[in-house]
């Protein structure tokens, strides 16, 4: 598992709004693409600057196109990686104040420390 790779991927997909909501409208096409396009891209900054041996695994691709906050926590996501992201795209489906928040705090409310480990 790459925990770089996977917050590599919250970070750049919510710093581009158009990619957040690719993102939200397509998961499997926006995952595929960031790994195919992006995944190796060292920096992100010169085209010349890359790496072959990036790719996820099954499980953090599955937790990616699901949108499954937890899963990607217990892979070792960073918690505020996925929470800004997740209020980028699924805040305005809620109605009730800090809803979005609310609930993903309950999605997570069985977890106890020590958290994974967040280090990348």
């Amino acid at each position: 598992m790459s925990k770089y790779l996977v917050n590599k991927f919250l970070f750049t997909i919510d710093r581009d709004h158009e990619l957040t909501e690719r993102y939200r409208q397509d998961p499997v096409g926006t995952v595929d693409w960031w790994e195919a396009e992006m995944a190796n891209s060292l920096l992100n900054c010169i085209a010349a600057e890359k790496t072959t041996w990036l790719s996820f695994t099954e499980d953090e691709r599955t937790a990616l196109v699901t949108h499954d906050h937890v899963a990607l926590f217990d892979l070792g996501a960073h918690p505020f990686l996925t929470l800004t992201l997740w209020i980028a795209m699924f805040e305005r489906d809620f109605t009730e104040p800090l809803g979005m928040q609310l609930d993903y705090a309950r999605k997570l409310a069985d977890k106890c420390l020590p958290y994974p480990d967040i280090t990348t």
